[in-house]
This record gives structure tokens, sequence and C-alpha cells, in this order.
């Protein structure tokens, strides 16, 4: 499915839906020819594609993963080869935190139907070199996600918010695959679903945005082409999430509007209090409200990487929903954590934890070579979790946990 920019760009149809699907089973995989990127199996990328695919997978794609689903299924993704491990790992935390349970919510306590239902409707992936501009001639069954589409965090793309160049539409691209393939869509050209009544509220929420003009904003022509192809709950749906993850809150054309303009909430709180069936969908329906996955800070990183909004640091927009990061590299880090129950893990250099009190105000416990520090006063620093961290900066101290 495209975006309002791609449709800009050009109205190639990316068409899911006419496409007979074949369900792949899990089978031993042969080796290809066409290696060029380095398989990792400590981080479960591989260079072979497997053969069921077809040949025209590992024709392009020449590095793989996936997602096994609770019944042994599979969701594949193929990567081609200009993406970057930390690219491909990204997206595969990505599509696993929109599949993980949350419980308590009413549609997405248990997501094992979801999963098993993507595997079983064909979900795959595709990675893809370069961007959406109709120069990369692979054209197969799969969601698209381009190569420069693909924020890490604490890479110069995620840090400096680079929106015309580097937009991140990873967690647009694969929602479409869950909506698509899992979730379900109501109407013609489409796959049946394991969430239907879900469905319906995104429906319902759509029409309601489209007929008062809270989404779809000055793009006619693009609507009725969403129209035509039954994807206007897929295009509205990904607006939400992209503005309830904080993707759109350092955009500098328009002080109130995501999703280049066309729809009305540019931060979460603009979703609750300007879109209120779309705030419905995001409240306890199905999206956790903080980033599942533990988040792999780019090597190149230096400085302090903050997971509490800052207005003078534009990427914490989004690293505000971070609650567990890993920190890669060489270089001396220091982290600024959150209210969330935070997970941090250092790299090879000299890392550091920053807390807002007193020490006196926090409990420090060590316990097999990891450190937990509470916060007593509550949504402030909240409990974490420490690895390979040398250094807790208080307030009012510095505690050095090697000494």
């Amino acid at each position: 499915m495209h975006s309002y920019l791609c449709w800009k760009i050009s109205s190639k149809m990316k068409n899911l839906f006419f496409i007979v699907l074949l369900f792949f089973s899990c089978s031993k995989k042969d080796k290809h020819t066409q290696i060029v990127g380095e398989e990792n199996l400590e981080l479960r990328i591989f260079n072979e594609i497997p053969k069921n695919l077809g040949s025209e997978y590992s024709k392009y794609f020449n590095r793989y993963t996936n997602v096994i689903t609770p019944n042994g299924g599979i969701i594949h993704i193929v990567a081609q080869s200009n993406l970057t491990d930390e690219q491909i790992i990204r997206a595969r935390n990505t599509l696993e935190h929109f599949l993980q349970d949350f419980p308590g919510s009413r549609y997405g306590a248990d997501k094992s139907k979801l999963a098993n239902k993507m595997a079983e409707n064909g979900a795959i992936l595709t990675l893809l070199n370069g961007q959406d501009d109709g120069k990369n001639p692979v054209d197969v069954n799969g969601q698209a996600l381009f190569e420069n589409e693909i924020q890490v965090e604490g890479h110069d793309w995620y840090i400096n918010q680079e929106y015309n160049n580097h937009r991140d539409a990873t967690y647009e691209e694969i929602l479409h695959l869950v909506h698509d393939y899992g979730i379900g869509i109501d109407g013609h050209n489409s796959f049946p679903g394991a969430l239907p009544e879900f469905q319906l509220k995104i429906r319902e929420a759509q029409k309601n945005a489209l007929k008062n003009n809270l989404w779809g904003i000055g793009a006619i022509e693009w609507i009725k082409e969403l129209d035509q192809e039954n994807s206007l709950t897929q295009e509205y749906l990904a607006s939400l999430i992209d503005s309830y993850y904080g993707l759109w809150g350092a955009w500098e054309d328009s002080d109130t509007h995501g999703m280049w303009g066309v729809y009305v909430g540019k931060t979460r709180a603009e979703i609750f209090s300007e879109d209120l069936l779309g705030g419905k969908l995001m409240s306890n329906d199905f999206f956790h409200p903080y980033l599942t996955y533990n988040a792999r800070i780019d090597k190149g990183f230096k400085g302090v990487f903050s997971l509490k909004y800052d207005s003078l640091k534009p990427y914490t927009n989004h690293s505000q929903y971070l609650k567990d990061i890993t920190l890669l590299g060489d270089n001396d880090i220091s982290v600024s954590i959150n209210q969330l129950d935070n997970n941090v893990s250092g790299n090879n250099g000299e890392n550091s934890v920053l807390f807002t009190g007193n020490r006196s105000e926090y409990i420090v416990k060590t316990s097999e070579n990891m450190t937990y520090v509470t916060d007593k006063y509550l949504n402030r620093d909240g409990t974490n979790i420490l690895q390979n961290i040398e250094i807790l900066r208080f307030n009012d101290e510095i505690l050095l946990l090697n000494e």
C-alpha cells in the first residue's frame, strides 16, 4: 500500500490483493547463488532464501529472516543487498511489536490467531534497496518497505528526524502488512482476517474522519484512488499509528497536522483531542502505549541518548515511547531514562544512566551483574534494570558501579 507522499511521486499501484498467494510451509532451506550480504546467525539473518518462496525471491534478495507464529507458521522477511543488519532487525522488531499480546486490551489480549492468520494468508515483508521512486525493478508478492524509509534508533537519520529523504515509514508499511493479512479488511479486494470486529471499528473511525475532514485533508485524488482499491482504512490507521508513536512531532511544515498534512493529529495528545473515534482505537483496543521491542542504538551514536521527551531534541518525540534499549559499538554513551520501567544494556564503551532526583530518592541493588534502580517517586524514573553500565548519575551524586 502506498502513503500520500508515494502517491504524489507516482500513481503506480501496489496491489497486493489480486495475486494468488501460496501458503508457505516450514522446510529445509537450500543454498542459492546470489549471496551479497553477510550472514549473521546470532541476529537470525541468513543468506539462504527459502526455496519454496520461488526463484524470483532468490534472484532479487540476498538475506532472510522471519517471525514464527504460535502454530508454527512463518511470516517471511526478505531483504536486498543495501539493507543493513540493523535495518532488517528494526523491521522484524516492529512486526513482532504489532504481534505482541497486549493484556487487558479489547482485541489484542491474545494475538495468536492474528499471527497465525498472517502466515496462513502468505504474508511477506520485502525490504527493498533505495526508495519508492519507481527505479527498483523488483516486482514480487509482498508488502514493500524501502531502505531509505527505515530509520534505526541512534542513526543520523533518526537523530536528525529527516522527513524529505528518509522519512520513517517502518510502522506504516508493516502495519499495512498486519492489517491486510491479519486483521483483515471488510469489502472487496481482501483476505479473510482474524479480527473482523476490530476492522468494523476502524472502518467507523475512518468514515468519520473522512466525513469531518480529519483525514485525507486536501488529498481528493489520493482518496479516490484508495477508495477504488479498498485501502482507505489501512492508510487511515497508518496515519493514526505514526502520530501515536511520535513520528510526526518534529515535522516543521505543520504545527498541528501529521502524515504530510493529511491527518489532523500531529501528536498523541492531538489524536485524542481532535479525532475522538481514532483516539478510541488507540486506547486499549489493540496497540501498546509504548514500544515493546528492544531498540538497538546505532553504533555510531555518541553523547546522551534520551528516552525522555526534550523539545530541543526532535527524535525524542519518538524515543519517549521506547522503554528497552541496547547500546552498540564502542562509544561512551549516557542514557537519560523516562518514566517507564526501562531495561538498558551497555556497549563496549563507558556507559552511564542519568536520573532526575537525588541519590536518596532511589533504591539501588546489584545482583548477578545486573543493577536495579527503583525511583521512590511514582511516574518519574520508574524501575530500571541495567546491564553493563558503569556509572549512575543522580542530581546530587555520581555512583560508580565497578568500585
